[in-house]
């Protein structure tokens, strides 16, 4: 006979040190052959983000050196104490959104403005590490994919038009309703820039040239793929580089009012402390929620998503901490509320970073640019970096989940509908709160009415199933109802009912067996309706039988007294168990 040589293996248990500094686990393993992609990874992204957090920045209606500081320590702090190998911390366009939303409503002066990025990076800082401390990294799981997907579709659109201004080179007044702004730019329409539109319209089709045509240009010119990468994730720097030339070249700040950037303070990041106001905490309150919670979210489905492709594991508490830490970063070196990037991590993945060090390479690199580069971005059009926005953020405009889940799902469609109306009429803060409402009203409404089904036995098996979709054979005297979802107090009523109706029904019926296999847990108010069931169906002569109840709910039944109550004979572990016990099979 062939024996299996393979022993099990015990899993060894991780380092705990490791868990809560996860740079020890590839620092003291680092492997030689997994330093040039980090490099590289490092290299490309720092290219990318250079342009990317000035006009992030710009988004946030702050001074382009303030993204460039964001994109340094918060790098730094995530890259040794995430538990994603290949996330891209930075500046990123909803976050610079809500920034601007919260802060602009309060600020009375720049100086003010500054003031409260960095209180409002420190709170940030502080409320994602206290989550991750305490796990309550769940929390997050009230902002369900469609109403994320109509917050950002909606946040797309609101960032997109507020560049308006810049590609037009005219005034608007900030506002989070697009209608405004359309109606606002349409009004000064004849008193638009041609020249700051041109380079900003040039600027957009170069970045949508390199993004989507010229990667198949250079594979058709069999240009190494080692190659393809660096050079279409260089159309931010390309177009930065060409728009600083001309506007130099021809100084078109003055012969045309192209607006520029002007000077960027040279040096490393200020050391910086947030002052301690406590009117100023309060106001910044729901800001500072919903950057944890929306900063979070965008963070950590990415980590997962590209941690999958390579069967790695995020731990979301400690995502959690290495975000906050690195909120803590900014808020100290000028910088403000950072979270991980979609595109960034996507191009630090596919660049082959294989460990936090990428990230750190990048920091460095921004570093040297601040130290070094800095008077080189004296003449960058702000119009360049409006069309960096414009076309980072058009892919977050998303028509593909809504078609999806309105075939899938009305309800969930529904709730994604209500979001993105409720961001664009009502603001960023109470829009993704209604989205968030409507979910959890949606949720109520759903298992309020769980499926239920009467089931009967399928031919001579000890399988039983929906008699309204197989044949089965079904007893008169005995009706057996499986309950597809926990007991709750939303539910409690329409569960007696339709148990009672069903016995109503059947007026033959003696014993009622409940099936329990979809049951996760049973509510105090649930509890209260089985035992006054129990009651009405024995002054009606049938008996309550209740089959394949799940351990942990069976164990607070009898904690309870409930199965005292009901008869311990009255409980089995199988349908076909109660069926058999009763005598009908």
């Amino acid at each position: 006979m062939a024996t299996n040589s393979l022993k099990p293996t015990t899993p060894q248990p991780r380092n705990a040190l490791h868990q809560y500094l996860p740079f020890l686990e590839w620092l003291f393993h680092y492997k030689r052959q997994d330093l040039v992609g980090d490099l590289m990874a490092g290299v490309i992204v720092a290219i990318m983000l250079v342009p990317q957090s000035m006009a992030y920045a710009l988004l946030a209606d702050l001074p382009p050196q303030v993204g460039l500081y964001a994109s340094i320590l918060p790098l730094m702090i995530y890259g040794l104490l995430g538990s994603s190998r290949v996330l891209a911390v930075g500046p990123v366009a909803i976050m610079s959104l809500i920034t601007a939303a919260g802060i602009g409503a309060i600020a009375q002066s720049p100086e003010e403005y500054i003031a409260l990025a960095l209180i409002l990076a420190l709170l940030v800082g502080i409320t994602q590490i206290a989550m991750g401390v305490f796990r309550l990294g769940f929390l997050v799981n009230f902002l369900s994919h469609p109403v994320i997907s109509g917050f950002t579709s909606a946040a797309a659109l609101i960032i997109g038009f507020s560049q308006l201004k810049h590609l037009m080179g005219i005034e608007i007044p900030r506002t989070e309703q697009i209608h405004e702004t359309i109606l606002y730019a349409i009004e000064n329409i004849r008193a638009t820039n041609l020249t700051t539109l041109g380079l900003g319209v040039g600027g957009i089709v170069v970045l949508v040239y390199f993004k989507t045509f010229l990667g198949k240009q250079l594979k058709k010119w069999r240009v190494p793929e080692a190659a393809i990468m660096p050079i279409t994730k260089a159309g931010p720097l390309v177009i930065v580089l060409v728009g600083t030339l001309v506007v130099w070249g021809f100084t078109l700040h003055n012969t045309a009012d192209v607006r520029i950037v002007g000077a960027i303070p040279a040096g490393l990041p200020p050391l910086t402390l947030p002052t301690f106001d406590m009117a100023r905490w309060q106001a910044l309150l729901p800001t500072m929620l919903t950057l944890s919670f929306v900063g979070f979210m965008e963070s950590i489905s990415v980590a997962k998503s590209l941690a999958s492709k390579r069967r790695q594991k995020i731990n979301a508490n400690q995502e959690l901490v290495a975000l906050g830490a690195a909120n803590l970063g900014a808020s100290f070196t000028g910088g403000y509320p950072v979270t991980g990037g979609f595109s960034r991590s996507v191009v630090n993945f596919t660049a082959g970073a294989n460990t936090g060090l990428a990230s750190i390479v990048t920091a460095v690199l921004i570093a040297v640019t601040v130290l070094l580069l800095t008077p080189l971005f004296f003449f960058l059009p702000q119009a360049v970096l409006a069309a960096i926005i414009v076309v980072a953020v058009a892919t977050l405009f998303d028509i593909k989940t809504l078609k999806h889940t309105w075939h899938y799902n009305k309800a969930d469609a529904a709730a994604l509908i209500i979001t993105f109306i409720a961001v664009l009429t009502q603001g960023i803060e109470i829009g993704i709160l209604v989205g968030v409402a409507a979910t959890i009203v949606l949720f109520l409404w759903r298992s309020s009415r769980p499926h239920v089904a009467v089931v009967g036995r399928l031919g001579e098996s000890e399988t039983y199933l929906n008699v309204l979709r197989h044949e089965v054979q079904t007893w008169p005297e005995v009706v057996a109802v499986r309950v597809d979802e926990s007991l709750y107090f939303a539910n409690t009523k329409y569960l007696e009912d339709t148990l009672l109706g069903a016995v109503a029904e059947r007026p033959d019926v003696k014993h009622l067996v409940l099936i329990g296999t979809a049951i996760n847990y049973i509510d105090a108010s649930a509890l209260e309706t089985l035992e006054s069931l129990v009651q009405e169906l024995r002054d009606a002569g049938v008996e309550l039988h209740l089959a394949a109840i799940k351990g942990p709910v069976m164990d607070r039944l009898k904690s309870i007294g409930f199965v005292d109550k009901v008869g311990a004979d009255h409980f089995y572990l199988s349908t076909h168990d109660a069926m058999k016990a009763l005598g009908y099979v």
